[in-house]
This record gives structure tokens, C-alpha cells and sequence, in this order.
């Protein structure tokens, strides 16, 4: 079928927008395995593979390991790859996680985000993604389908860039983004291929420069293989917002700076912070909290890691309170997000408290997310948000 050259508005779900982003990025691997609720991804990936919209090879994994697997094969051979999963799969790939991003490849995968079992669900939080964050990979947490469409894009030339080469999660919300129906600009192919180039991959097996990967390292050079990931996640606090605003350019979008984006918070006193599709609901709040005469703000924060110290800390700086909304419980000791914002404002004035939302699937509504705020308004402490 004849290449699409024109941008096009449909109506499509979250899921669906990811899948048309990857066919636009052309990448010739696709290992698959279905988990809910990620399985529309490589469903329609399948329709565009089998009627010949998209050129790749689809392979039918017996597990999200072996996907996880697979993709690490195709990179090694230097090509551009792609998968989907969520929740129990997600934890499932726990073992071949950090052996992608320690060889420095380029990957990218959706993350439909599910609630870890047990008990069994399978609805929307953020724990199977937030506890796969210390594994090497760029995280991007999306808040509607067009915005999914645009990540999906742009992670593929944040991870190629050559002082990055580092894996990336795009992250959408279970049901409450994948399965929802909303309006998205798919763009043309030629202008997609202007944007991202074809794959030339900088680490890959070749006969012509042989490199090994996989080997053993010792305690003299394992350490190595860390710090030069560690040096690359913060040249990636350089490029994703480089790479935003050329989308921006490109495209006529953009997502504040890439990592954060601020709302009202140019005289807040009070802010939210928060991932993914709450903060949709986060800016009625502030919006109704505004006319009220409260000075609220909110922070949306995209990039989990690398995590935006400096811009938090420029985003806090006048604040008194900030009320931190997580999706995943590190039990035992808070919300992960909160540890992490706790530890990035220690020596700043702002008090910044703690709501466990949303777990399993809870709806995060207006009224909680008031209740949050006010109950910062007020110096009170934070706690599980049910």
C-alpha cells in the first residue's frame, strides 16, 4: 500500500496512536507477546504488517522474556526493533532489562502501565514501570493519545543519538489512555523520515569491527559499564529537551521542555506533581482552585528518569508546599516519586508531602486531588489517598 504523505486527524485510542508512531518509524523487528492492556499495540501492528502498510518481520514470542530477548537480538544485529507489554510481562523482561541498556542499545518499547499482582488486576497504576526505573532505560510517561503518538516518535531519535544510545519506556496509563478514544494528527512518512533518518547503529555485531557483547566483567571493569550509562542518562537530560523542541518545530507540538512541563506556576505558592493521565485531571483542579483566588500550580512531570532535579528545584523554589500524587507504593516507605522529589528538595524550603493514589485502578478524581492540596494548604501530612 502506498505510503501516506499527508497528515490525517482520526479518532483512535492510545494504543492504536503508539502503533501508527511505529510504523512511521519503520523499525524491521517486531518480537510480541500480549499481556492486557497493551495487546491492541501489537494487534494493529500485526494488521499493518500482514496487509503490507509496514515492512518488519513480526515475531510471535512464547513469552515477554523471550520479546524482551528477541529485541536485544535484533539490536544486536543493528537494526531498529520494537514491543509492547505491561504489568506481569513487564516484570517478566526484569532479567534482560538491564543487559539491553548495558549494551547500549537503542530500544524502544510501550509500557501500557497494569498494576502488579497480586492480587490479580488489570487495571491502571504505575507500579510495574516505576519499579523497573533503576534498569538503565529512559522513562516517558504520556498524558493523552496524541501526546503518545508524538513520544513514541521522538524516543527513537533520543535513544539513537550517539552520547545518549540508551533504551526508552513510553509510558501510557492502562485502559485510561490505551483504550480511550481520543483525536490524533497522525503525520505524513516523508515528514517522520525527515525527522528521525534511518538506524545507523553505533554499537552492533560486525564482522568488519568486531565487538563483544555479553561477556563477563570482572570487578575491575563492571563498574565502567554502569558509570558510562549513569554519564549517558545525563547527557539525555540534554537531548530530550533538544529533541522536543525540534518536534515542536517539526510538528507544531511540544511537552514543556521535555521533562517537565509547568502550569500556573509562575506566583504558585501550592503545587501538584504528578504522571501520566491524571494530570489531565490535575488541571481542573488547579484551573477551579485559580478562580477561587488560590495560587496553585501544577507540575507534570514526563520524564521519570533520567529524574529532572534541576528543573524541579527551579519549578519549588518559591513554593511552601507541594503535594506529590503516586501511582506506586515502595512499600515499606512512601510513594517512589515522593522519595525521589524528597531527596531532590531536601535543602529547599518547600514541604513536600506524599499521596498514594490510584492503586489498581481507583479513580483519581477532582475531589482527591483537592483534598490533597488543601490538605498541604493547611501543613498537614500526606497519606494513602483512597
Amino acid at each position: 500500500m502506498a505510503e501516506k504523505e499527508k497528515a490525517e486527524k482520526v479518532v483512535i485510542s492510545g494504543a492504536d496512536a503508539i502503533a501508527c508512531a511505529v510504523k512511521l518509524c519503520r523499525p524491521k523487528v517486531l518480537p510480541m507477546y500480549p499481556i492486557t492492556p497493551s495487546t491492541l499495540v501489537p494487534e494493529r501492528l500485526s494488521e499493518f504488517v500482514f496487509n503490507g502498510e509496514m515492512k518488519a518481520e513480526m515475531i510471535h514470542v512464547e513469552s515477554e522474556h523471550s520479546a524482551a530477548s528477541a529485541l536485544y537480538g535484533a539490536y544486536a544485529t543493528g537494526v531498529r526493533g520494537f514491543t509492547a507489554t505491561a504489568s506481569q510481562g513487564l516484570a517478566l523482561m526484569h532479567e534482560i532489562l538491564p543487559i539491553i541498556s548495558a549494551s547500549r542499545f537503542p530500544a524502544v518499547m510501550a509500557v501500557a502501565n497494569r498494576t502488579l499482582s497480586g492480587p490479580l488486576n488489570i487495571w491502571n497504576d504505575h507500579s510495574d514501570a516505576v519499579s523497573e526505573r533503576d534498569q538503565g532505560w529512559i522513562q516517558l510517561y504520556c498524558e493523552s493519545a496524541q501526546e503518545a503518538f508524538d513520544t513514541t516518535i521522538m524516543a527513537y531519535k533520543i535513544a539513537e543519538t550517539e552520547r545518549v544510545s540508551l533504551p526508552v519506556m513510553v509510558c501510557i496509563d492502562g485502559f485510561a489512555l490505551s483504550h480511550v478514544y481520543e483525536p490524533v494528527q497522525i503525520e505524513g512518512q516523508s515528514k517522520v523520515d525527515a525527522f528521525l533518518p534511518p538506524y545507523k547503529p553505533h554499537n552492533f555485531l560486525d564482522t568488519s569491527d568486531p565487538k563483544t557483547f555479553g561477556a563477563v566483567a570482572f570487578p575491575n571493569s563492571f563498574f565502567e559499564f554502569h558509570e558510562a550509562e549513569e554519564m549517558a542518562m545525563q547527557e539525555a537530560l540534554k537531548v530530550i529537551p533538544k529533541v522536543n523542541e525540534e518536534f515542536g518545530k517539526a510538528f507544531g507540538r511540544k511537552y514543556g521542555d521535555g521533562l517537565v512541563e509547568l502550569v500556573e506556576m509562575k506566583n504558585a505558592e501550592y503545587a501538584l506533581i504528578g504522571m501520566g493521565t491524571l494530570v489531565g485531571t490535575s488541571r481542573v483542579v488547579v484551573e477551579e482552585m485559580r478562580k477561587q483566588g488560590e495560587k496553585v500550580g501544577l507540575i507534570k512531570l514526563k520524564c521519570l528518569r533520567p529524574f529532572p532535579k534541576d528543573e524541579i528545584l527551579q519549578a519549588c523554589k518559591k513554593l511552601k508546599g507541594l503535594a506529590v500524587i503516586d501511582r506506586h507504593a515502595s512499600l515499606g516507605y512512601e510513594g517512589a516519586l515522593t522519595i525521589d522529589l524528597k531527596a531532590a528538595l531536601k535543602d529547599e524550603k518547600v514541604k513536600v508531602e506524599g499521596f498514594v493514589a490510584g492503586l489498581g485502578g481507583r479513580d483519581i478524581d477532582v475531589k482527591r486531588l483537592r483534598a490533597a492540596v488543601e490538605t498541604i494548604m493547611k501543613g498537614e501530612k500526606g497519606y494513602w489517598l483512597k
